[in-house]
């Protein structure tokens, strides 16, 4: 999972720091890229996933796959998106993996002149008139905030019938809709074990009810490799406290409120960063493995406070010592 960086970063280091990331990651072993989404975002920068990983698709071999972790499909209309969607699977030789979320700010929302209210619901409509899009001749569709006549698409995704879609979610309500419209759950880097557990049950019984077969979810995991466990906290709050502090005043408090992070990072992390050194991190990734049907685990190794060098210093501890490792 690639980080935003501050936006006092010139714009071409942070698009040559992403190419020195890929090459970094297909080094050392990982198999998947992703990378998330914001708009209008302030004194941190996200490079737009679509574009980007359309060049990522040129940097890497064919076996490493790009996902947008997450695209907000609330934003968009959903011709528009299934479009640029379609294309970027076309141009990726069908290596993408579409990750969606209804978004969380908003103050986003504001900027884009659309309502908080119902977004759950906006994207549910979305997601299912792009799968349409993506698999028929000719689409017509009269919805609660859409509305398409004559619709004739002309972009097939490389993908048939079109490319797996992840839902992101922190609530119950995304693990329903994860369940009935994708393929897998964008398990959040923050969930506890138990919650973990709840949000698979949740997919796995909407999966179910709707014929469907349950395999494997996504889960998201942020690591810090050191030689030691308290090493590895102390480096995870000097690298991260402040953005889990920001985004809890920017409204995403599922890793704990602002005051508590700031008594007691450590604790308030602990059920589940995964931290410690390579050893620890493999045994608890394995163990991730082994309780849950998780596959892949997507690890966030660099924060908007680390420097190039120091993000891939922790990817490469993961390609020589945890990589290997995992069962």
């Amino acid at each position: 999972m690639l980080s935003d960086v501050p936006a006092s970063v010139p714009v071409h280091q942070q698009f040559s720091d992403l190419l020195r990331y890929a090459e970094a990651a297909q080094r050392n072993g990982f198999s998947h890229i992703a990378l998330g989404q914001h708009f209008l975002y302030g004194d941190l920068r996200w490079l737009q996933p679509v574009p980007v990983l359309a060049r990522l698709a040129a940097e890497v071999d064919p076996e490493v796959r790009l996902v947008t972790n997450i695209v907000i499909g609330t934003f968009y209309h959903p011709v528009i998106l299934a479009e640029e969607l379609a294309t970027l699977d076309v141009v990726t030789e069908g290596r993408l993996i579409v990750g969606l979320g209804a978004g969380y700010r908003p103050e986003e929302f504001g900027f884009l002149g659309l309502p908080t209210a119902g977004r759950g619901a906006r994207l549910d409509e979305a997601i299912d008139l792009m799968k349409r899009l993506w698999t028929e001749d000719r689409v017509d569709h009269e919805g609660r905030f859409y509305r398409l006549e004559g619709g004739t698409p002309h972009i097939r995704p490389w993908q048939q019938p079109h490319m797996p879609l992840w839902i992101g979610g922190h609530s119950e309500a995304g693990a329903r809709r994860a369940g009935r419209r994708g393929d897998g759950l964008l398990i959040p880097p923050g969930a506890t074990r138990d919650e973990i557990a709840d949000r698979i049950r949740v997919m796995r019984e909407e999966r179910e009810s709707a014929g469907r077969t349950f395999t494997t979810t996504p889960l998201r995991r942020n690591v810090r490799i050191e030689a030691s466990r308290d090493e590895a906290v102390a480096a995870y709050a000097r690298v991260a406290g402040d953005r889990y502090r920001t985004y809890a005043r920017r409204g995403l408090d599922v890793y704990g409120s602002h005051d508590d992070l700031v008594a007691d990072f450590a604790g308030m992390v602990e059920g589940h960063a995964v931290l410690g050194s390579a050893d620890d991190v493999v045994a608890e990734l394995n163990g991730l493995a082994e309780a849950f049907p998780v596959d892949p685990i997507i690890v966030r190794c660099g924060w908007p406070s680390m420097t190039a060098d120091e993000t891939i210093e922790q990817m490469e501890l993961m390609g020589r010592r945890v990589i290997p490792a995992l069962s």
